[in-house]
């Protein structure tokens, strides 16, 4: 039932990772505008990105259980983690701009926080057991009396009519 109060968030990750960050050059300059060289491997992974958020949401409409929304969550920040370092190391080549790259990192902090709170929800500790009545009244630990040990005993029926011995 979390999950399904994550899953407005999730949706907020995904939109955050749907804007382009490229730069772009002022029209009219003459020459046609052409995408840095780099642009394609950027996109490639933030398609890739916004295809396991496109995951993420697909689950939770289904109600998937916990461990395979953790799973995805796991996947998607592993994606986003990516993107980011390629973004980080290419910015000046690529012409990503510095506000772009700080979006991405909020988000990433954000998904993050979520990621936690969803493979942490019934993860914990395992609770102690709940003490026996026996325990309770102390008479875990009593010795029981044998009688009649080879005889059966008085309500023994199973080896034929207790009333007849």
């Amino acid at each position: 039932m979390r999950l399904l109060r994550i899953a407005p968030f999730a949706f907020a990750l995904v939109a955050g990772l749907a804007g382009p960050a490229q730069a772009q050059m002022p029209p009219g300059f003459g020459m046609p505008q052409q995408d840095p060289p780099c642009l394609k491997d950027f996109v490639a992974l933030r398609d890739e990105a916004q295809k396991r958020a496109a995951a993420i949401k697909a689950g939770i409409d289904k109600k998937i259980p916990r461990e395979e929304a953790c799973k995805l969550f796991q996947a998607f920040g592993a994606a986003e983690a990516k993107m980011i370092k390629f973004a980080e190391a290419n910015a000046m080549s690529c012409g990503i701009p510095p506000q772009a790259i700080a979006q991405m990192k909020q988000g990433q902090v954000n998904s993050t926080k979520i990621r936690t709170q969803v493979c942490a929800v019934g993860a914990g500790p395992a609770k102690p057991a709940a003490p026996s009545l026996s325990d309770a009244l102390g008479t875990s630990n009593a010795p029981i009396p044998e009688i009649n040990k080879g005889t059966g005993g008085t309500f023994n029926t199973l080896t034929g009519n207790a009333l007849a011995r």
